[in-house]
């Protein structure tokens, strides 16, 4: 019977070649309203003024909230198998302002 409720439960997610193939970012811009958070992935090239984003992804709040989670969950056992990550400060990144409180990871 257990196993009944485990098949239930289970999503079948399919995913694209297209989408398997992934986007390469290495900038993040969060902006946020009441009702969702938005993630620009964006790809800055170095000695380029212009930059594209190249995926946006729209979350709820409670979604924003379980991926923080996640992500730092995730950031935890990578440190734990890997060893601490270096962060470097980017200084060379213009300011940024798209009208709501921005966030840049």
């Amino acid at each position: 019977m257990e196993q009944k409720n485990i098949k239930k439960n289970q999503i079948n997610i399919e995913l694209s070649d297209e989408v398997a193939e992934g986007i390469y970012s290495n900038l993040a811009i969060i902006t946020h309203s009441q009702a969702e958070f938005i993630v620009d992935f964006v790809k800055l090239m170095p000695g380029v003024p212009k930059a594209k984003v190249k995926s946006r992804i729209i979350l709820t709040p409670e979604h924003a909230k379980r991926l923080n989670q996640a992500l730092a969950d995730n950031l935890r056992k990578f440190e734990a198998l890997n060893g601490p990550i270096k962060e470097t400060k980017s200084d060379h990144l213009p300011p940024f302002s798209f009208g709501g409180p921005p966030a840049q990871a």
